[in-house]
């Protein structure tokens, strides 16, 4: 097992808290410049290389001759690869290690996202789209576990808000660069403009999974960029929050028992899927919701979709936060979900105003992407601590499960009706039975610690 700790060699020879002249603030300085900003970009990447599909068929259902419920079929097949492999693949970084893990995951996932453009049936896409969820399986649960090697619980939750950041900066980047690919490489040597996209918007990832060989380290025991006092005092931390899982390794099936031993982790998975619901409905479908805003033109469809993107990204980042500050997580949470779901429901009105369609759409991306970060910044420390890293992959998996249902039970609406209001009503009733659920059955502290 690759742990944080293994290495230390000599460190134990020094003082934990001997910083030899550094402050605590310092050394955590010194790790988020060097982690968060390169594995911030990857994330950027993993989601655009996600929903670029979203953009995509604006051009490829016709291209392809694809119905509504053919390219939702498409974009679920992508999650049923994702959520068998999630939980192995964390199982796998708590025992290989991050750096040659994320190397794994993001070169595979760069080939199968430029593969892509390689598609021209139904059983091409369906194929292409089952690998990349089976390839990108375990990178965002791996970045959860990754940083609590390096954060304490008290500083993570402001990490994760950037990363959930990286969604909406996901959606303002596909916005200015997937609508300018697509008209403007058309023809191009004879390929789609949609072709064109999952090559250029696919490439980063295999670039960033060589450069993550180099650059990350495995944990604060391998960091040559750290002092050995820094590193001793990371540890040292670390070791304080896990202490009680010393005689249990975070890839055994143990861990994997008590994980699913715990009643929480099934109350999380569900709440999960239900916001996941809503943020992916968002990822997807938003270029089509704002064509069927009026907007015709691909690229102005694509520069549109920057506005609730950019919106969700800065009020994310306020409402994240803001519940930092005041250390409370199920009021706001209940407040982003109920508000989104008020959104989303509002749409359905269809306003003849394209500024309150856009800032409607708006309110719903800033409201329900700011619940994911104050989501994830419960389960670390309600888990058993020997069964984080497998308890994590878990929710994550069975909650992520809502991309195999959301877009192809929208697509068939859409077929169906011509419109999404349905699947919106539905979507906002998901949302608030999240934000009650957290309300009324998620403890707000953790259970006392159990002796070691």
């Amino acid at each position: 097992m690759i742990h944080p700790s293994q290495g230390a060699g000599t460190l134990a020879a020094q003082p934990a808290d001997d910083l030899g002249g550094s402050t605590e603030d310092a050394v955590y300085r010194k790790v988020w410049l060097r982690i968060i900003p390169f594995l911030f970009i990857c994330y950027v990447v993993s989601f655009l290389d996600r929903i670029n599909i979203g953009f995509a068929q604006l051009q490829m259902k016709q291209d392809l001759g694809f119905s509504d419920a053919m390219y939702g079929l498409g974009a679920a097949v992508f999650y049923v690869g994702y959520v068998l492999c999630e939980v192995p693949s964390n199982m796998a970084l708590a025992r290989f290690g991050a750096r040659r893990t994320f190397s794994r995951i993001m070169i595979l996932w760069g080939l199968a996202s430029v593969g892509m453009m390689a598609v021209t049936d139904a059983s091409h896409f369906y194929a292409l789209r089952f690998l990349l969820g089976v390839f990108e399986a375990g990178f965002f649960p791996g970045i959860v576990l990754y940083l609590s090697y390096w954060f304490p619980a008290q500083r993570r939750a402001a990490v994760m808000a950037i990363f959930f950041a990286g969604v909406a900066v996901a959606g303002v980047l596909g916005g200015l660069v997937s609508g300018w690919i697509m008209r403007d490489m058309a023809g191009v040597m004879g390929l789609y403009g949609w072709q064109w996209m999952f090559a250029i918007e696919g490439a980063p990832a295999v670039v960033l999974g060589l450069l993550a060989i180099f650059w990350l380290a495995d944990g604060p025991a391998q960091a040559a960029w750290l002092s050995v006092e820094e590193r001793r005092f990371l540890l040292a931390r670390h070791s304080q929050e896990v202490h009680r899982s010393q005689h249990v390794s975070a890839h055994s099936l143990l861990a994997l028992r008590q994980a699913l031993a715990h009643p929480p982790t099934y109350l999380f998975a569900f709440i999960y899927f239900a916001l996941t619901c809503g943020s992916l409905t968002l990822n997807f479908w938003m270029p089509l919701m704002i064509r069927d805003f009026g907007i015709k033109d691909v690229v102005q469809v694509s520069l549109y979709s920057v506005i609730p993107n950019a919106i969700g990204a800065v009020g994310l980042l306020l409402i994240a936060r803001h519940s930092d500050r005041r250390n409370e997580r199920h009021g706001h949470f209940l407040v982003c979900t109920t508000g989104g779901a008020l959104a989303l429901v509002a749409l359905t009105l269809h306003p003849s105003s394209l500024a309150v369609s856009l800032a409607l759409l708006s309110l719903a991306a800033v409201l329900i992407f700011a619940a994911l970060p104050i989501f994830w910044s419960l389960p670390p420390g309600l888990l058993p601590a020997q069964a984080i890293a497998p308890g994590i992959a878990f929710i994550s998996s069975v909650g992520i499960t809502s991309g195999i249902v959301s877009p192809w039970l929208i697509g068939l609406v859409k077929t169906r009706t011509g419109n999404m209001d349905i699947a919106l009503y539905i979507l906002a009733g998901l949302l608030l039975l999240s934000g009650l659920t957290m309300w009324s059955l998620i403890p707000r502290k953790p259970a006392a610690a159990e002796p070691a």
